[in-house]
């Protein structure tokens, strides 16, 4: 039975009105930088599981039914001060975390995050927020039981985004910060700070990095081996 305290399963204070703490159920974070192979590898690994007997449910960041068309709104005049899209997006991860995350885990569920707090640290980090304030800000999160992190070079995410979209994004390109007013440099400028970022991220709160830019069965197959490692069912 876990008996781990609202200390030892939160980053911080956790949400002080949950008085138990104890879920049943496990989380697993599938972090990365957009067109890195998140949504393909979350989707694959839910179908593995579920087809070996577990229940399953996936989320993600602006998924929240309270604030994520708001978000889409606000980001198309792309106006938003840094401080009003911190607030915002965390406002969008609490709301998933009390209403979905949770009581899925409390129900035995495995839970999937494709992009966690990690993410948004990373893009306020970037931004210049400073890192004790996000640490408070996000003191709330849950503390994940597995965090990979799909890890690109900018010119592989570069050359995905044309392939899948057919053009840069603006606040993936990180116009936002006038890095440059070639899109293609500040998207390189801007996808290069990410990654120093997550990599620092990744040592401190002990991710398993994986190189994405491998074949999609090969990320797959790591995944499900630390999976596996998790639950006791490796083989």
């Amino acid at each position: 039975m876990n008996t781990q305290s609202m200390e030892e399963r939160f980053y911080g204070a956790g949400l002080p009105y949950l008085q138990d703490s104890n879920y049943s159920g496990k989380l697993i974070v599938i972090e990365g930088a957009d067109c890195s192979g998140r949504s393909t590898q979350t989707m694959l690994l839910k179908q593995w599981l579920e087809f070996n007997g577990h229940a399953v449910m996936d989320t993600g960041i602006k998924r929240s039914d309270l604030v994520s068309s708001v978000i889409d709104q606000a980001k198309k005049g792309n106006v938003l001060g840094k401080t009003t899209l911190s607030l915002l997006y965390a406002t969008d991860f609490a709301d998933q975390l009390e209403n979905k995350i949770i009581p899925a885990l409390r129900a035995g569920f495995i839970v999937i995050a494709d992009r966690y707090i990690f993410t948004l640290m990373v893009r306020d980090l970037v931004r210049g927020a400073d890192p004790d304030w996000l640490h408070e800000l996000f003191g709330f999160a849950l503390i994940p039981d597995l965090t990979f992190y799909l890890q690109l070079a900018p010119e592989v995410l570069l050359h995905r985004h044309f392939q899948k979209r057919g053009y840069l994004e603006y606040w993936e390109s990180g116009m936002d910060l006038s890095l440059s007013a070639d899109m293609f440099e500040s998207f390189h400028r801007y996808q290069t700070m990410c990654q120093e970022q997550f990599d620092e991220l990744a040592e401190e709160f002990d991710f398993v990095t994986l190189q994405g830019a491998r074949s999609i069965q090969a990320v797959q197959a790591d995944l499900r081996l630390h999976v596996s490692r998790l639950l006791g069912e490796e083989k």
